[in-house]
């Protein structure tokens, strides 16, 4: 079974208050009445990390699932999520997104109080679809060796539209921040930079850490 993984991060402007900033983070997590929707949830970054340059300043991230691209479509364009966006878009700074296809995902998303590492790759220009694969496995391979995710899903972004040339996309779910945490993102950075089949197609990697709220509106 192929679900969709559609990661959104934002960055808030500096100016916005707790108050705008609280109901903003509300609104957004409102949304997951949507009919489309199999899972959405919306706060505040634990951490963000890039290699080889701190160049990100992502304050919030949305992570939401979806049975099908169509269903991710009509999401976009409910008049609901609409109306949302536009009340929201004043307090924000700057905006990505990336989408990509989860396979053989059985388990439920992520529940209330675990956690999340989300990673993006970017690739070097010029790369042709079989390096790209390449590096997919090469990723894969490693994630692998996590211990403790209850989910895990990687693959090649489709909307390329608000990704910034970031190309491939993971999420691993843990049970908390305990087994998150085991996930030393320091040991982790350095396994892509040391494997060759990473590091000599690679341009950038952003890894993002979540803690899903005790108690999501949901």
């Amino acid at each position: 079974m192929s679900l969709v993984e559609h990661v959104v991060l934002m960055k808030v402007k500096d100016d916005v208050s707790p108050s705008e900033r609280d109901g903003m983070v509300e609104r957004i997590n409102s949304l997951v009445s949507l009919k489309q929707l199999l899972h959405l949830t919306f706060g505040p970054l634990l951490r963000i990390r890039s290699y080889p340059s701190p160049s990100f300043a992502f304050t919030h991230i949305l992570h939401t699932r979806f049975n099908s691209t169509d269903d991710l479509h009509a999401y976009a364009v409910d008049p609901t999520h609409v109306a949302v966006i536009k009340v929201n878009t004043p307090f924000i700074d700057d905006i990505m997104a990336l989408d990509w296809l989860a396979d053989h995902l059985h388990a439920p998303a992520a529940v209330p109080g675990s956690a999340l590492r989300v990673t993006f790759f970017k690739l070097k220009e010029g790369l042709g679809d079989p390096v790209k694969h390449e590096v997919l496995g090469a990723i894969r391979a490693i994630q692998r060796e996590f211990k403790h995710p209850t989910q895990l899903t990687c693959g090649e972004n489709f909307s390329p539209g608000r990704a910034k040339g970031f190309s491939l996309a993971s999420l691993a779910v843990f049970p908390g921040l305990a087994q998150l945490e085991a996930a030393d993102s320091d040991h982790e950075l350095g396994n892509y930079q040391k494997n060759h089949t990473i590091k000599d197609n690679l341009d950038t990697v952003m890894l993002l850490d979540y803690l899903v709220p005790s108690s999501p509106k949901h």
